[in-house]
C-alpha cells in the first residue's frame, strides 16, 4: 500500500541494471492511501487507470527511479494488470519493448523462489565458495553509490484535482498560477454547481518540471477559494520510460 515491497523490488533491479549500490531511502517513494473513488472516477473519465508504478529510466549522467500512484492509458499492457500478478516493462536500446508478466504472491510463486535461492545456497556450499557470479557483474569493493536524478528534477504529465468554492474567476486564478510557473494545462473537467460545499475542477497537464508544480500548489492551496489541499497524481502517456 505504502510502495515499501516494491521499492525493495526497484533497488534490487537498479543495483542488478547499473552494477551500483543502491540506499532504499534514495528512491522517491509515494503509497496508494491518499487515492480516493472520486479520482478512479475521473481517472476512468479520462481514459486512465490508476496503478502503484516503480519507474526507472538513465536521463544521462543520473538515474531517474521513483515510486509512486500513476495514471496510464486503457491501451497500455500494464493497464490490465492485477490481482496478485506483477509485471516489468522494459524498453531497451537494442531489445525494444520487453514485457514480463506473472504471480508475485501465493503459496506456489512464493515457494518456487524460495526453492531458486537454496538450490544456489547448496551448489555454493558443495563448491566451497559464494557469489559464483556476482548479480552485478562487480565485486562489492568495486562497486560505487548510483546517481539518481533528484525528484524535484523529473519531468512528467500531471493529473490535479481541486476542491474550490463555487465563485466566479476560480478558473483563471488557478490557471494564472499555474501559466507563471511553466505548468500548461492540457484538459480540464469542471463540474456542475453546488449549493453547499466545494466543487471538483481537474486539470490534466503536458510536461512539468516536478519542483514547479510542487511550488504552484503550495501557492494555489493557500487561495481562499481552495478548500482542501489539491490531490496530484502523475501520468505517463507515452513509454513508461
Amino acid at each position: 500500500i505504502e510502495g515499501i515491497d516494491t521499492a525493495h523490488k526497484l533497488a534490487l533491479i537498479l543495483s542488478i541494471s547499473y552494477g551500483k549500490r543502491v540506499k532504499l531511502n534514495d528512491i522517491y517513494r509515494e503509497g496508494i492511501t491518499k487515492v480516493s473513488r472520486q479520482d478512479i472516477e475521473f481517472a476512468r473519465e479520462l481514459k486512465y487507470k490508476i496503478k502503484l508504478l516503480a519507474i526507472a529510466a538513465r536521463r544521462e549522467d543520473a538515474i531517474e527511479a521513483r515510486i509512486h500512484p500513476t495514471m496510464i492509458p486503457f491501451h497500455h499492457i500494464l493497464s490490465s494488470v492485477g490481482g496478485n500478478f506483477n509485471a516489468i516493462h522494459i524498453d531497451g536500446d537494442a531489445s525494444a519493448s520487453v514485457f514480463l508478466y506473472g504471480q508475485g504472491a501465493g503459496m506456489m510463486p512464493t515457494a518456487s523462489a524460495v526453492v531458486s535461492d537454496l538450490v544456489d545456497i547448496a551448489r555454493d556450499m558443495e563448491k566451497g565458495i559464494w557469489g559464483r557470479v556476482p548479480l552485478r557483474s562487480y565485486v562489492d569493493d568495486k562497486i560505487d553509490d548510483i546517481n539518481l536524478l533528484p525528484i524535484d528534477n523529473v519531468l512528467t504529465n500531471y493529473y490535479f484535482r481541486f476542491s474550490v468554492l463555487d465563485r466566479p474567476g476560480v478558473l483563471s486564478r488557478i490557471s494564472g498560477i499555474l501559466g507563471k510557473y511553466n505548468i500548461s494545462i492540457s484538459s480540464v473537467i469542471q463540474k456542475g454547481r453546488k449549493r453547499d460545499g466545494p466543487v471538483p475542477i481537474v486539470m490534466t497537464t503536458h510536461k512539468s518540471r516536478e519542483l514547479d508544480v510542487q511550488t504552484a500548489l503550495q501557492e494555489i492551496n493557500r487561495l481562499d477559494i481552495v478548500s482542501e489541499d489539491t490531490v496530484l497524481i502523475r501520468i505517463e502517456d507515452e513509454k513508461l520510460t
